[in-house]
């Protein structure tokens, strides 16, 4: 059962003015070290590649109900690969927290993730499905 959606649209050209004016510290408050690193290996498309994350953790945040409150702040929503190349987020803390209380008993959360960019825009879409678990 779907149990909430959020979505966000990100100004690629705000996240390289960002990138520009505070550098690695911009870099540390928002990004995980796997999503740092991910960007790193594209320095020519790097400001598209933050600009889709940070869409992911604000649409996360939303589709949560919180924003960026009650415990949930950004470095605990990570983007991740699975195996097979689709994004996800990974979760910790407050983040994670939140996730557990929205999660009905009985059931376990799966996280979809979409993102996309085209210049100037980013976008992503957050997706939480409720699974009940086998008995």
């Amino acid at each position: 059962m779907i149990v909430a959606i959020g979505s966000d649209l990100c100004s690629i050209e705000r996240i390289a003015a960002s990138l520009e004016r505070f550098g690695e510290r911009f870099e540390r408050r928002v990004f995980t070290e796997v999503e740092r690193a991910k960007a790193g290996r594209r320095p020519f498309t790097r400001a598209g590649t933050y600009a889709k994350r940070f869409a992911a953790k604000e649409a996360f945040s939303k589709a949560v109900g919180t924003g960026f409150k009650r415990g949930v702040f950004m470095k605990d929503i990570g983007v991740v690969n699975l195996p097979s190349g689709a994004p996800t987020l990974e979760l910790t803390g407050g983040a994670r927290a939140r996730l557990d209380a929205l999660t009905p008993a009985g059931h376990a959360m799966h996280v979809h993730l979409t993102m996309t960019d085209d210049h100037p825009w980013a976008q992503a879409f957050v997706v939480l499905e409720a699974r009940r678990l086998e008995s």
